[in-house]
């Protein structure tokens, strides 16, 4: 290598740009991506939770988890592997749609 083509090197070479400093804002996005992903894990949890509640709710509404040997009582077993709608998705749409609760149903009288 020539002086010349030494002097020449040494010009560009303080032209290069500098990307030591580049790689710190690629983390922000690590933590952004980081905590969008632990909301929908979450989301997802809680509606797989409104599922299952929703499920016993409904299945001690319409009494499908009666003890047979005790009246008015509750089979536990029962209400861990009861199906009381036929899909998951009904659960969760009347969960996500019926916030307040109902009000009871008045008696009938006779006059």
């Amino acid at each position: 290598m020539s002086d010349a083509e030494g002097k020449i090197l040494k010009i560009y070479d303080k032209s290069k740009p500098e990307d030591e400093d580049l790689t710190d804002t690629s983390y922000y996005l690590h933590w952004a991506w980081a905590i969008v992903a632990v909301l929908v894990g979450m989301v997802f949890w809680l509606c797989i939770t409104l599922v299952n509640a929703e499920n016993q709710r409904y299945a001690l509404m319409t009494n499908k988890c009666a003890d047979p040997l005790f009246k008015g009582e509750v089979d536990q077993r029962c209400l861990l592997t009861v199906r009381s709608r036929e899909h998951w998705w009904q659960h969760l749409w009347y969960g996500v749609s019926h916030v307040k609760p109902e009000p009871p149903a008045e008696p009938h009288r006779r006059r």
